[in-house]
This record gives structure tokens, sequence and C-alpha cells, in this order.
């Protein structure tokens, strides 16, 4: 299954799970308008062709206690492949780092960095620079309250083509 062989019911099926995480066959077959067997038979190729990931809980961080949370832009001092190369395979590694983006511009990554305190915050950085993997500058925004965090409505990103 690749992008040209979803159909609007295919986007209503990722739709659903993007918004609900793992569901009963009934409970997708209702949401999606198709009767279950041929609806779990969809979700079913779907995950076998890569469309999902995985399911995940979306923790109230916010209860848990109080921790840091930090944007970090990077530039590498080269630009050479196995500078980016190394740089994302160490970023890779690091739990405390939960997104990096490849961007262009000025900058060449935009991390989001959670740490139980400023504190730990500033070790990770302190650790990365003497770890030399060709950071030439970074620039820390430490976020004061998230004002809006979701995923993009696949209907608005995924124009189905009919089969």
């Amino acid at each position: 299954m690749n992008k040209s062989v979803l159909d609007a019911t295919d986007i209503r099926i990722l739709s659903a799970v993007q918004k609900h995480g793992e569901l009963s066959k009934s409970q997708l077959a209702e949401m999606v308008n198709l009767s279950p067997t041929p609806c779990w038979e969809r979700l079913s190729r779907l995950k076998a062709a890569g469309y999902i990931r995985g399911y995940r809980g979306d923790i109230a961080l916010d209860r848990l206690g109080d921790f840091t949370q930090v944007v970090v832009t990077v530039s590498l001092t080269q630009h050479r492949k196995i500078d980016f190369d190394r740089f994302e395979d160490r970023i890779r590694t690091l739990d405390q780092v939960t997104e990096c983006i490849a961007t262009g511009g000025g900058m060449d990554y935009v991390l989001k960095i959670y740490a139980p305190s400023l504190t730990a915050f500033q070790s990770l950085m302190e650790s990365l620079l003497a770890e030399d993997l060709g950071i030439g500058r970074y620039m820390t925004y430490i976020v004061t309250r998230t004002v809006k965090s979701s995923v993009p409505k696949l209907a608005d990103l995924v124009i189905p083509t009919r089969r």
C-alpha cells in the first residue's frame, strides 16, 4: 500500500486511530461507517504498510511534577554528511531529547528536550559539547507554558484517491 492508493475510508481509519489510539474492531468500524471485518482488514493493511507506527498514551506530564522543558536550536560547524550523521546518531540515543528536526536556514536542528531540572539540562548540553559532535552554536529557549500541542488533521493533509 502506498500513498497513491489511500482512499477516503483509509483516511477515516487513520484519523480515528490518530485521535483515539487502539480501538476494538466494532468501535473502529462504527467510527468509520464500515462493517467490522472489512474495516479490520483495511486497518491490518495500513499497519503492514507502515502507516501506523504505534499507539501511545497522552500523559499529562504537568500532573507528574516539576520539570524543565527546553527548545534548543543547533548549528553545526561543518556541513558534511558525516557531521550530520554523527550528530543525529548521538541525539537518537538520548531519552531527554523527545524531538529533533533538521531544518534549512539559519540553524541546522531544532530539539525539544525534557529534563528534571535546569541544572540537569545544562549538564546534558555540557556533555554534548564535550563529545565533539561539531556543535558550533546553540540557542536555548526555556518553555514557560504550552499553548497548543496537537497532531495535524489528516483529512486536511491528504487528498484521497479513488481505487
